[in-house]
C-alpha cells in the first residue's frame, strides 16, 4: 500500500495480523491524533478564510453563479436503499455548500464511469478500479476524500470470500470445480482482490471453477450463497452489515479468506471545479455528522482527505492482472 505516512502505519504488524471483526473499535493511535489535529487546523483555516474584506474581488466571486454540483453514485445497494442513504448526506452538503447538490444513482458500475467520462457529472462515489477506468477513458478527476472505517478506524477495509459454515470448502484451493460468485468485474473487493489471491494459488476462475457468476452489487450476494453459488466474494464491512440485518440468519457463514487492507472507495471530483468549491467540499465532508452512511455501503465514522497516490496499489494490481487499458 502506498498511503501517506500516517496511513502507512496502519499496516503495522499489530493491524495486519488481526481482523477488524476480532476486536471491533481500535484505539486512536498517535498517528490518528496528529491526523485529526491537522484536519482541525485545516477546518480552522477554512473558517478564517471566509472572513475577507469587502473588496471588489470578493464581491465579484459572491455575485457569480455557483457551479452546479452533480454527483454520480455507483450502485452497491438496491436503488431504494441507496436513495434513502443519499437523503441525509445531500441535506448536509447543501447546508455547508449553500447550493443545491444533485445525486444520480448509476444503472451499474460501467454506467457510473460512462456518466463521469461524458461530463454528465463532476463528482462521483465509485470504487478504486472504476476510478482508474475513468482516467483511462479521459476523465479529468482526482480523489478528494475517503470514508474512515468504523471497525479499523482507518480509510481501508478488507475483501473476503464466504462459504456456508457446513461447507467442506476450507481454503482457496478447495474452490476448484465449485460455483463462485463475484460482485462485478469493476469491484475492487468483490472481484479484483479475490482474483489476485486466486491467481497466486495458480487458480484461473474461468478454467477451474464450475461456474463464475456476477451479482452486480454487494447487496445481492448474500441471497446467492448456497443457492446459486458455493462461495461468494465481498468485504468484511458488508459481511458485518448482513449479520446485523439478519440476512445470514438462514444459514451460518464462514470466512475462508480475507485480504490485506484495501483503500476505501474515494469520492472523486472533477479537476475543473473552482478551488473555492473544492475547499467547501472538503469542509462539508470533514464535518459530516456521525450517523450519515457512506454511499458505497461501508460503516464509517466520517471522512478523511486522500490523494491519487493513496490508490497506486489498486492500479499496480490492475496492471499485474493485465486489466489496464491504454489511455
Amino acid at each position: 500500500m502506498n498511503f501517506k505516512p500516517c496511513l502507512t502505519q496502519t499496516l503495522s504488524a499489530s493491524c495486519a495480523n488481526s481482523s477488524p471483526l476480532e476486536h471491533g473499535f481500535l484505539q486512536i493511535s498517535g498517528c490518528q491524533i496528529r491526523r485529526f489535529f491537522w484536519i482541525a487546523i485545516a477546518l480552522t483555516s477554512m473558517s478564517c478564510s471566509k472572513i475577507t474584506p469587502s473588496n471588489s474581488r470578493a464581491t465579484s466571486t459572491q455575485s457569480s453563479e455557483p457551479v452546479a454540483l452533480k454527483i454520480v453514485v455507483q450502485p452497491t445497494q438496491n436503488r431504494s436503499e441507496q436513495e434513502r442513504m443519499i437523503a441525509p448526506l445531500k441535506a448536509h452538503l447543501e447546508k455547508v455548500l449553500g447550493q443545491p447538490v444533485d445525486f444520480v444513482v448509476a444503472k451499474d458500475y460501467e454506467d457510473s464511469v460512462n456518466v463521469l467520462v461524458a461530463g454528465q457529472a463532476n463528482a462521483a462515489y465509485m470504487g478504486g478500479v472504476s476510478y482508474f477506468e475513468a482516467l483511462e477513458r479521459g476523465a479529468k478527476v482526482k480523489p478528494l476524500v475517503a470514508p474512515i472505517d468504523r471497525y479499523t478506524i482507518r480509510p481501508w477495509y478488507r475483501a473476503c470470500i464466504l462459504v456456508p459454515a457446513k461447507s467442506p470448502i476450507k481454503t482457496l484451493a478447495d474452490l476448484k470445480n465449485k460455483r463462485v460468485a463475484f460482485v462485478n468485474p469493476s469491484s475492487t473487493s468483490g472481484y479484483l482482490k479475490p482474483l489476485a489471491a486466486l491467481r497466486e494459488q495458480g487458480i484461473q476462475p474461468e478454467r477451474d471453477f464450475a461456474a463464475v457468476i456476477f451479482g452486480d452489487t454487494h447487496d445481492r450476494m448474500a441471497a446467492m450463497l448456497g443457492e446459486k453459488a458455493d462461495a461468494i466474494a465481498t468485504n468484511l464491512a458488508t459481511y458485518t452489515r448482513w449479520k446485523q440485518q439478519g440476512k445470514l440468519s438462514a444459514q451460518p457463514v464462514r470466512i475462508i479468506w480475507q485480504s490485506e487492507p484495501v483503500p476505501h472507495s474515494p469520492v472523486l471530483i472533477s479537476e475543473t471545479l473552482p478551488p473555492e468549491l473544492v475547499e467547501k467540499l472538503k469542509e462539508a465532508f470533514l464535518t459530516t455528522p456521525q450517523g450519515i452512511q457512506d454511499l458505497m455501503g461501508a460503516e464509517t465514522i466520517g471522512y478523511t482527505l486522500v490523494e491519487a497516490e493513496d490508490y497506486e496499489a489498486v492500479q499496480d494490481l490492475r496492471q499485474k492482472l493485465n486489466l489496464t487499458k491504454e489511455p
